[in-house]
């Protein structure tokens, strides 16, 4: 590896100082009044070397990076994977860079990833939270670093967060059903004790109470770790045992994915014996002999708007704000 060019080399092979060479790979040259010959003769030298500033010393100067720390529960899944793309590209318009990872919905690697970024002198976060990570969230926030949650917030912690109204997103789907006739509906949640979470079996369980169903009202909860073995578990047990379950909301894309698996590999037709509704898109939706009818979240708008958050932030904002956004339906052959 050959030696890295210096402001100190530029300046010795212009004539000038260090200091003038500085200025001009900075932008200052008017404010400091370079003449036009000697900026354009040291941008010339500058590229003939091939100079390329220490970014590292140049933050430290600054003091900032214009880098941004993403985490989300996991990359691997369809509907985050979109999400940091979009924020990627939104943030790539204010002059930012991001650095992501996943945390696969475990807090203790959520704070090892923290730590990671925090030493990579990251500006501020958007963070997708798994449950227990309160603390982490907690002293980020203690230290005053920028930060935003998306998809979910967290209780009792004043934070700028980005999600939609998953109370209404479940309570609609739960009444489509229930005007198409079904009566017997079970909701498939994760085990969970994050906000929206309890806010997607509230909106189903306000529905089937209007409509005078507190009896019919059933809740599976699925672990996070254990979603495949889970499902079928559950499956097994509202569609063949117990209940003789009618339809099914499912209230994440990946539980949705694995109650296709089970589909796939079980006597029982969708929509023939059971009625079925996801959350968030995939493409396993169209393709699945049924097309599935599902509940979209804005995840563009969504992404777009946890980077104005926290830019905002960044430039001096200390006003906490809370974006609802508002989901859509897309009805196929699944009801």
């Amino acid at each position: 590896m050959g030696k890295r060019i210096s402001l100190k080399d530029i300046a010795e092979k212009v004539g000038v100082s260090t200091a003038l060479v500085s200025y001009v790979l900075n932008g200052k040259e008017k404010e400091k009044r370079v003449g036009k010959d000697v900026v354009k003769k040291i941008r010339e030298v500058a590229a003939e070397l091939n100079y390329r500033p220490n970014q590292i010393a140049r933050s430290l100067r600054q003091g900032w990076t214009k880098t941004i720390g993403l985490i989300v529960a996991d990359i691997a899944n369809p509907f985050f994977g979109t999400m940091v793309r979009v924020i990627e590209d939104e943030a790539n318009k204010f002059g930012y860079n991001v650095l992501f990872g996943s945390s696969d919905e475990d807090s203790e690697k959520l704070g090892a990833l923290i730590d990671t970024l925090c030493n990579r002198q990251v500006d501020g976060f958007i963070i997708v939270p798994p449950e227990g990570s309160d603390a982490a969230i907690k002293r980020l926030s203690e230290r005053e670093i920028p930060i935003v949650l998306i998809d979910r917030k967290m209780k009792g912690q004043n934070i700028d967060s980005v999600l939609i109204d998953n109370y209404t997103a479940t309570y609609e789907a739960t009444n489509y059903l229930l005007d198409k006739g079904y009566k017997r509906i079970a909701i498939v949640a994760n085990k969970s004790s994050l906000n929206p979470m309890s806010e997607r079996i509230g909106g189903y369980c306000e529905a089937m109470k209007e409509e005078g169903l507190e009896k019919e009202i059933h809740i599976e909860l699925i672990k996070y770790e254990h979603t495949r073995a889970d499902m079928a578990e559950s499956l097994d047990k509202l569609l063949l045992k117990e209940s003789k379950i009618e339809a099914l909301i499912f209230t994440t894309n990946s539980l949705s994915i694995s109650g296709l698996y089970y589909f796939r590999n079980s006597e029982l037709k969708v929509p023939e014996d059971v009625a079925f509704i996801g959350f968030d898109g995939d493409e396993a939706f169209d393709f699945f002999y049924s097309p599935i009818t599902y509940i979209v979240q804005p995840v563009e708008e969504m992404g777009k708007e946890s980077v104005r958050l926290l830019i905002d932030q960044l430039n001096g904002s200390r006003k906490t704000v809370q974006i609802r956004l508002k989901h859509s339906f897309i009805e196929q052959q699944s009801c």
